[in-house]
């Protein structure tokens, strides 16, 4: 194993970190990074590694953290040798081979890590980047799911009140397919999971209470960290008039649908900020000028976490993707719920029935929701502009929802504080990847 930095008299713990190549792991997995490495300067070093086409989007995240000694965490990348059928610049799937890290922080994706470190008696770390709930859900409900019928209604088992039902059609693909293929992939993850030395969960226990106990409880982990990061904005404060929408950078939404949305924005009378990471759709005719002096839509990317914690945004549109759950419950916003894909339907109920912090923008029974792009019905411009006028009007149920989000807020802000529950599982982590890497060291020296 190789040995740790020395800077001065004292060694510095060396944590790689390997995200998988998609911008909703990167993000956590970069911030995890910053939090190690300035969580204790003198004693970690961290560094991140990217494959080539994602180190600009890497480097810009951490600028944002730039101090007066630079940069905090460095990149390291790893290019792929060309592949006869595949043009320059396409990236699969790998391994960083030339760093010699104390410890390895790995995407969840990536299981083979594992089986590397232990190769090299180094302590392996899986990094789940959505948050316990989700990720809980799916582990249960492994297996449970009848004949992956559309219609069948599954309740998730093994979790505390409240009961959560979720339609089949709802489920990701690889739960609605039990049954027609092979498990096998899940259930070595979930055994690698439990072999490596922990898991780090993308939450706080504030956020999610009754849930981040369960890791460790239930035996699927030996050592669980919740180690969110959620940005410390001022809350939203009046005037609340404005409405953000953003389904993520890689959800698709068809035409049809996105014609719907926007004659639904326009008929809610509401002002909106809109994101459409598309470049191929056009609004309809003439819709930009019946809305140009209260609408305005972006089509590249954004500062969410400057957006949600504006003053004047009232209410977010989500697909629930678990990167925008921290970064609208920090900033106090309530949400409107429109998941689309894998996990976002099941986050979506701990958003509604859980917290308490949204409503469903299309009602339970109003039409066909599906994980599936070819069984989705489209959402008429009529609901979505009822739904936003109905959340958004005085006294309504933005209001409660927005007064339960603040309160949440306020313990989310003290879970990443000094002290604060994420802040003390950031130190648990760097205390314990640290003993383990001293005891194996003195192992090598006997």
């Amino acid at each position: 194993m190789a040995s740790t930095e020395t800077t001065g008299s004292s060694k510095k713990l060396r944590v790689l970190l390997i995200p998988f190549f998609a911008s909703s792991h990167i993000g956590p997995f970069t911030e995890l990074a910053v939090s190690l490495a300035t969580a204790r300067p003198q004693a970690v070093e961290a560094t991140i590694a990217v494959t080539p086409a994602n180190v600009p989007f890497v480097q810009s995240l951490l600028q944002r953290h730039e101090n007066s000694s630079g940069i905090p965490v460095k990149v390291a990348t790893y290019p792929f040798p060309a592949v006869d059928g595949l043009p320059r610049g396409v990236e699969n799937l790998g391994v960083a081979a030339a760093q010699s890290p104390d410890a390895l922080v790995t995407d969840v994706h990536f299981m083979w890590n594992a089986g590397v470190c232990d190769g090299l008696g180094v302590p392996c770390v899986t990094f789940n980047f959505i948050g316990a709930f989700s990720t809980l859900a799916m582990r249960h409900l492994l297996g449970r799911v009848s004949n992956g019928e559309p219609e069948v209604v599954t309740t998730i088992p093994r979790f505390p009140a409240p009961e959560i039902r979720v339609p089949t059609v709802e489920l990701p693909e690889y739960l609605r397919s039990q049954g027609k293929g092979d498990q096998s992939t899940f259930d070595r993850l979930y055994a690698v999971q439990g072999d490596c030395f922990g898991l780090a969960v993308n939450t706080s226990s504030d956020l999610e209470e009754h849930y981040c106990g369960m890791y460790v409880g239930n035996g699927y982990a030996k050592r669980a960290y919740m180690l969110a990061r959620p940005p410390v904005t001022a809350t939203a404060v009046p005037s609340r008039s404005v409405v953000y929408v953003c389904f993520g950078s890689l959800a698709h939404v068809s035409d049809a649908q996105l014609d719907e949305l926007a004659l639904g924005l326009e008929a809610s009378g509401m002002a909106f900020l809109w994101v459409v990471r598309t470049d191929k759709w056009s609004p309809p005719e003439r819709w930009h000028g019946r809305v140009g002096g209260r609408g305005m839509v972006a089509t590249a990317w954004a500062p969410q976490r400057a957006i949600l914690g504006h003053r004047a945004v009232g209410a977010f549109v989500t697909h629930c993707g678990w990167k925008s759950v921290p970064e609208t419950v920090a900033a106090g916003v309530p949400v409107l719920t429109w998941p689309i894909v894998f996990e976002q339907f099941i986050t979506e109920r701990l958003l509604t029935e859980v917290l308490g912090i949204g409503e469903r923008l299309w009602p339970a029974g109003a039409g066909v929701r599906s994980t599936r792009y070819e069984e989705k019905e489209v959402i008429p411009a009529q609901d979505v502009a009822r739904a936003l006028t109905t959340f958004m009007q005085p006294g309504g149920p933005g209001d409660a929802a927005r007064s339960r989000v603040m309160g949440l807020a306020s313990k989310v802000h003290a879970a990443v504080a000094e002290g604060g529950s994420s802040d003390r599982d950031l130190h648990r982590l760097i205390d314990d990847l640290m003993e383990a890497v001293g005891a194996a060291a003195g192992r090598t020296t006997i």
